[in-house]
């Protein structure tokens, strides 16, 4: 066996046969992706400013109307709407159906907008019957800045991996101080308490990885009125 045979054992045929990228390609594919990557943060924070009194709802994709936790975001959503609060989501179903249904609820000159923040996918784009006004993202990270941009209370539903890298991601900003101090409420004391005792018991107390006021920064409730009246007091941030 020559070199060059040796050099293709254990290859596959696709990649025997790729074409090799050369720089020049490679300079192109990154001027479009940050052309790209610029123009939806330009929109995306354009159309945030527009709505300068908002609060952020995040949570499962997975709820449907039957879900006791749907029922509560579309009351929250409400209660928040009606005093002239907008209610952004991101723009998909689940919980974010729920807040965009329950703004969408309350109509009338001086209430709330129902806001989505969606992604594109490659098949389909979600976005819910909800949404009076939205706006579209093809990276999942340009969008997460977006809605985590200049609200005055993040509300968080129970969820999945997304909807804790959110939280811990919020959680991490306002611990920093890279964003001012802002309400932080997560809804559903059944979901929550159990992570509050490992950041309690496992984070604080035993391997004091966090300082003791660090669990100030969030709040847990199942109460709707209060969680409506956190929202409605927040004071309006600057940003």
């Amino acid at each position: 066996m020559d070199n060059e045979e040796k050099k293709i054992v254990n290859k596959s045929s696709e990649e025997v046969n790729r074409i090799p990228l050369h720089i020049e390609s490679l300079d192109k594919d990154l001027r479009e992706r940050i052309h790209v990557i610029r123009s939806e943060f330009i929109r995306g924070l354009n159309f945030i400013r527009q709505h300068d009194h908002s609060v952020t709802f995040y949570g499962s994709a997975r709820f449907n109307e039957s879900n006791p936790y749907y029922q509560k975001a579309v009351a929250i959503a409400e209660g928040i709407a009606e005093a002239s609060i907008d209610i952004v989501t991101g723009g998909g179903p689940g919980i974010m159906e729920a807040a965009n249904r329950g703004a969408n609820n309350i109509k009338g000159e001086g209430k709330g907008h129902s806001l989505g923040l969606n992604i594109t996918l490659p098949e389909e784009q979600l976005l819910n019957p909800y949404v009076d006004e939205n706006e579209s993202f093809h990276y999942f990270f340009t969008r997460k800045v977006a809605l985590t941009f200049s609200a005055e209370a993040y509300l968080f539903f129970p969820g999945g991996f997304g909807t804790l890298d959110e939280f811990f991601e919020i959680l991490t900003l306002v611990q920093t101080g890279k964003i001012v101090k802002v309400p932080i409420v997560l809804v559903g004391t059944e979901f929550w308490n159990p992570l509050l005792d490992f950041i309690e018991n496992i984070q604080k107390k035993k391997f004091e990885t966090i300082s003791p006021e660090d669990t100030d920064l969030f709040t847990i409730s199942d109460d709707i009125d209060e969680i409506v009246e956190i929202a409605k007091n927040a004071p309006m941030r600057n940003e």
